[in-house]
């Protein structure tokens, strides 16, 4: 392994913990077999198809939404280096493998079929990794294609008790990844040393292949030709990147100019970069308590746990000849110890003055009324009712809320956490699912200093509130 390269990067190893995640996010999500609903229609993040394919469906990309499929995604990101500095990346995705069963005949012959024995039909996925590598110097004077493919092949193995055997078959796949670099300007408090300059690193990723080329092929055979949970990891040894969720002053105009499609990068730490069709913070991180990727990160995984045990000898059954992963997943619930199951509950908490009775129940605080708690926002009181404008902050707030910047929302509760902290619970008022959000009780949560009073100042709370 190359001492310099980029898996030495500090942080990396976080960092490839995390893109794991990603790279099998809802690859096979609970109960884990092929009949149900949910493993109907998959690979929904980090999707490229083939151009042809992409531009006859109107799949012409723009924005950071890596759940949006198309058939590029580019990554913009900053860091401060040396002029003989090296960028390496490693491009990583999925390869669609399709598992065939074929039984076998009375004349020594094959037919595929759906299922023969225990064996099913269904589609795999194989992680392919593709290194890249350019000197700052080269980037600087212009831009630096590569040509990345992967081939395609076939496999076939018999099946126990000559009842037929399984071919598994994947598609050939072309990538074309170009690198360009930006000089950027900065102020005079930037922390440079000599020799060094801040740059906006451009990272852009196509699928290059040409098949399928007719429009009316199904996504399903379209995918095929895909480059699937498409990522790229970034390293600049002897440089050190830069937040652009929380851009320090001298680089904050530089990062208001990075562009990024279907991807957003975040660090992990200043020596490595993750850039994931799905949003994370900067510094994303595997819980320790997690046994072990469900590929459901929406979901808690001491939920998810408990349900997979409930399955049925049938069900599991099923799971297990659906795909090897899920197989895992059930032996690794399966072992799981009551101390493994307690460890995902969470962390055990003081009662406190409350006696026996826990934090999270009423009686615990009589005082706390969410449905007619206010609290003081810029002189105004704010309450359930009340209408706000979106503000969320620059430094630690979840990157999907940048988004909602200005937007207007109704406050639908005023939340009281254990550390004694108010958060106000709200609906947008333009969200076409407000009313079904409501129905739920989903909200989306703004500390109080995250938002702007749309109403008239109160003259004190009304009868009955708490402040």
């Amino acid at each position: 392994m190359d001492a310099n390269g980029i898996d030495a990067a500090p942080g990396f190893r976080a960092a490839l913990a995390v893109a794991d995640a990603v790279l099998y996010e809802g690859y096979l999500l609970y109960p884990y077999r092929r009949s149900s609903p949910k493993n109907q229609v998959r690979w929904q993040f980090g999707v490229l198809l083939p151009e042809p394919w992409a531009r006859a469906h109107g799949l012409e990309g723009g924005g950071v939404a890596g759940s949006a499929e198309s058939w590029w995604q580019q990554t913009e990101c900053l860091f401060v280096a040396p002029a003989d500095a090296v960028v390496r990346g490693r491009l990583r995705f999925l390869q669609v493998r399709r598992r065939t069963p074929e039984e076998r005949l009375p004349d020594g012959g094959h037919r595929e079929a759906d299922q023969v024995g225990e064996a099913l039909s269904f589609d795999e996925a194989v992680p392919r990794e593709l290194d890249v590598r350019a000197s700052v110097a080269e980037l600087v004077s212009g831009e630096k294609r590569l040509d990345l493919r992967v081939p395609g092949g076939e496999t076939v193995i018999p099946l126990p008790g000559s009842a037929g055997r399984t071919r598994w078959r994947e598609w050939p796949l072309t990538a074309q990844v170009t690198l360009s670099l930006t000089s950027c300007d900065t102020t005079a408090a930037a922390p440079l040393r000599a020799g060094e300059a801040l740059f906006r690193l451009r990272v852009r990723t196509e699928n290059a292949g040409q098949e399928p080329s007719s429009p009316e092929m199904p996504r399903e055979e379209a995918l095929q030709h895909a480059l699937i949970a498409c990522h790229t990891l970034l390293t600049v040894p002897g440089g050190r990147f830069v937040s652009l969720l929380e851009p320090p002053d001298w680089a904050r105009y530089a990062a208001g100019e990075c562009v990024n499609a279907h991807t957003y990068p975040v660090l992990s730490g200043d020596q490595v970069v993750l850039s994931s069709p799905i949003l994370l913070y900067d510094n994303p991180r595997i819980a320790p308590e997690s046994p072990g990727d469900l590929h459901d990160a929406a979901e808690i995984d001491e939920i998810l746990s408990l349900r997979t045990l409930t399955l049925t000898d049938a069900e599991k059954r099923e799971a297990r000849a659906t795909d090897p992963r899920a197989a895992a997943i059930l032996d690794r619930v399966e072992a799981m110890t009551p101390e493994d199951l307690a460890r995902l509950h969470g962390t055990n908490r003081d009662p406190g003055p409350a006696g026996p009775v826990p934090w999270w129940h009423p009686e615990a605080d009589a005082d706390v009324s969410p449905a007619t708690d206010a609290v003081e926002v810029a002189g105004t009181l704010v309450r359930k009712g009340s209408r706000v404008r979106l503000r969320p902050r620059l430094r630690g707030s979840d990157p999907q809320d940048m988004f909602l910047d200005g937007r207007t929302a109704l406050v639908e509760a005023v939340l009281l956490d254990v550390d004694g902290a108010r958060h106000l619970a709200v609906t947008l008022e333009d969200d076409p699912a407000a009313e079904l959000n409501q129905w739920y009780g989903r909200y989306r949560y703004f500390a109080p200093e995250e938002t702007e009073p749309l109403d008239g100042p109160l003259d004190g709370p009304l009868d009955g509130e708490h402040v």
